[in-house]
């Protein structure tokens, strides 16, 4: 089924007319027909099936074909800390996938990639825009949140929000982390998770990490590249916290 997002408010109108702009991935790429079925997302939990009653240059006219439905959210929030790297466009696409709850994009020291500050929001819009069409190809209902990207200094301060807090580490002390998971049978309201750069967290960064509470896990014997790592943690935490 054809999927669109709009807002809330044009998702519960009784009356329901998309303009040029709202419905140009509509008319000019999956070339929708009057008559054809079309969900309706707002990426804040509601869905609607709608049809398509007109088609014009002008954009869409649709009538409803049930209540907006609600979907609850996740039972565990969890943060993506993802150091910025060459494929952050393929990271955000798939923490989108698995429901990550939000994005923070960190410069670490060792990040090959470099944002200016006045160049950071458009950047993020540029990943929201990415995580919009990787909601709307896997039927999702929730957009994640996708921040401008902040220094590693920055990133910080949300851990004492996000706990626990599991930092991806190639340290001696770092357990596996599907044993580190086990440890804590409870679910909890949030989680958060780390994985640094293509080079690593410098030793200094991951102590940081460490200091503020961040739990240092293992991925196997392995060195992972930073995308797969993230798509590794996130993983095990969906089948361990998002789905029980």
């Amino acid at each position: 089924m054809y999927r669109c997002l709009v807002q809330t408010d044009a998702l519960t109108a009784e009356r329901i007319i998309l303009g040029r702009e709202e419905s140009r991935h509509l008319q000019t790429v999956l070339r929708v027909r009057e008559g054809e079925t079309v969900e309706l997302f707002d990426g804040a939990g509601l869905t609607r099936r709608v049809a398509v009653r007109t088609v014009s240059r002008s954009g869409l006219t649709l009538a409803p074909l049930e209540a907006p439905v609600a979907h609850p959210r996740l039972p565990t929030e969890v943060t993506l800390f993802a150091s910025v790297i060459k494929r952050m466009d393929w990271t955000i696409e798939k923490a989108a996938e698995l429901g990550a709850t939000r994005v923070v994009p960190v410069l670490t020291e060792r990040s090959v990639i470099r944002i200016a500050p006045d160049a950071r929001e458009a950047k993020a819009e540029r990943w929201r825009r990415i995580a919009e069409d990787s909601v709307r190809q896997c039927d999702g209902a929730w957009l994640p949140e996708i921040l401008p990207p902040v220094t590693f200094e920055e990133s910080l301060p949300r851990l004492a929000a996000e706990q626990p807090v599991f930092v991806a580490a190639l340290s001696p002390s770092a357990r596996p982390f599907r044993e580190a998971l086990a440890a804590r049978p409870e679910r909890p309201a949030k989680a958060g998770y780390y994985v640094g750069p293509e080079g690593d967290f410098t030793p200094a960064e991951l102590e940081r990490l460490l200091d503020a509470g961040a739990i240092p896990v293992s991925l196997g014997p392995r060195i992972l590249r930073a995308e797969t790592a993230a798509l590794y943690g996130l993983s095990l935490l969906n089948a361990t916290y998002l789905f029980l």
